[in-house]
């Protein structure tokens, strides 16, 4: 039977890489996974990647089993208990072995093992599978940082897979032991308070993102060239953002919906609905950043445009002057050529040249001189070159 159950993940994968051979290459999503050469390497027990697995009665941790399958055993022999087994980066064939020990369904475990999905909330009979995407702010890097968070919430029992640093699941652990009114809610209650961690842990990236749009209208205004790539890398972070956070919405909304045909207790349904109201609070701001920072790069288009038709009126400004300059210099040496040309003529002394041995010949050179300068200079006055 567990044969036939593995069988079955392996054919839906196959069918969902589009029938590859061994030999060709893995899909993306898991050419990018370094569990896939992990795995390759050996098939390491599922113990190996379980951080922590423990047992609850009434809000009280009573076992911590060592291995995964005590702990199954300890919940098919104590009726009324509760696991809580964490997962870091496990394999697909640890993955396997978690599902065949807790029943899940096949599509669940295959998508938890293709991993790189969308927010979502599935409910495969008695067993709710969510998946989540945690961030955090690197101030170092300026960037967002998006880890992937899987959870298989059943009757008895809760499964988080996580596949990244974020969020601090064992925070939530040491939250929730410290209350164990509210961990004797069962799993709904860890279901509930993981969801509030993750929308919790995004309140650090808002500020952080609000803080580089303060700083990018700086260097808007400030006329930084780099401003562009900047606010392009910027409004990439936001739209990631805005996919982690908005299917957050329907995930709880899908929640709040199945409160009376599940019989979900009044105080997890107060908790809930104030984790949705932060969540839509999130994605508020997210869709304001995204709106911001449109009209940013409509500003800073607008400006660089503003600024290049400010140089082309100064080029064409400095164009003019210099035309204007030449003019002048070219009107002048027009004047000053005139009587050259004429004393040049009449200084070639030949014998024979008209007007050479006149008495009025000097008069008349320098009179003609003073003629054509002056008539060249009421023209070039006219045209506006003088």
């Amino acid at each position: 039977m567990a044969d036939n159950w593995r069988a079955r993940v392996r054919q839906r994968r196959s069918r969902r890489d589009g029938g590859r051979h061994h030999h060709q290459e893995p899909p993306p999503e898991l050419s990018m996974d370094p569990r896939a050469a992990a795995e390759n390497a050996r098939a390491a027990p599922v113990e190996e990647s379980m951080v922590t697995s423990a047992v609850y009665s009434r809000g009280q941790r009573v076992e911590t089993p060592s291995t995964l399958a005590q702990t199954a055993r300890r919940l098919r022999r104590v009726p009324g208990e509760m696991a809580w087994i964490g997962l870091y980066r496990p394999s697909e064939a640890q993955l396997l072995t978690v599902g065949e020990e807790f029943a899940l369904h096949e599509l669940a475990v295959e998508d938890a093992i293709v991993a790189h999905q969308r927010p979502k909330l599935e409910r495969y009979g008695d067993t709710l599978f969510v998946v989540l995407r945690a961030a955090r702010y690197l101030d170092d890097a300026e960037e967002v940082d998006f880890a992937e968070l899987h959870l298989f919430v059943g009757p008895d029992f809760v499964l988080t897979v996580r596949h990244g640093a974020a969020p601090d699941l064992p925070a939530v652990r040491r939250r929730l032991e410290a209350d164990p009114e509210l961990l004797a809610r069962g799993p709904e209650a860890v279901l509930y308070a993981v969801l509030d961690a993750v929308v919790d842990g995004y309140a650090p990236v808002i500020a952080g993102l609000q803080n580089d749009i303060d700083e990018i209208e700086t260097q808007v205004f400030g006329g930084d060239p780099k401003v562009s790539r900047r606010i392009y890398e910027l409004s990439r972070e936001v739209v990631e953002f805005q996919r982690a956070t908005r299917p957050l919405l329907e995930i709880l909304a899908g929640l709040t919906a199945g409160f009376e045909k599940y019989r979900t207790d009044q105080e997890l349904r107060r908790y809930l609905t104030d984790v949705a109201d932060h969540a839509t609070t999130v994605a508020e701001r997210v869709d304001g950043f995204r709106q911001v920072l449109a009209d940013i790069l409509t500003l800073n288009a607008t400006l660089v445009s503003q600024a290049q038709n400010e140089e082309i009126r100064q080029l064409t400004v400095a164009s003019y002057t210099q035309n204007e300059e030449i003019k002048r210099v070219s009107a002048w040496a027009a004047i000053l050529f005139a009587p050259t040309l004429i004393g040049t003529i009449y200084g070639m002394n030949f014998s024979h040249m008209p007007e050479l041995h006149w008495a009025f010949g000097y008069p008349f050179a320098i009179a003609l001189m003073a003629l054509t300068c002056a008539s060249l200079y009421a023209v070039f006055k006219h045209r506006g070159w003088l």
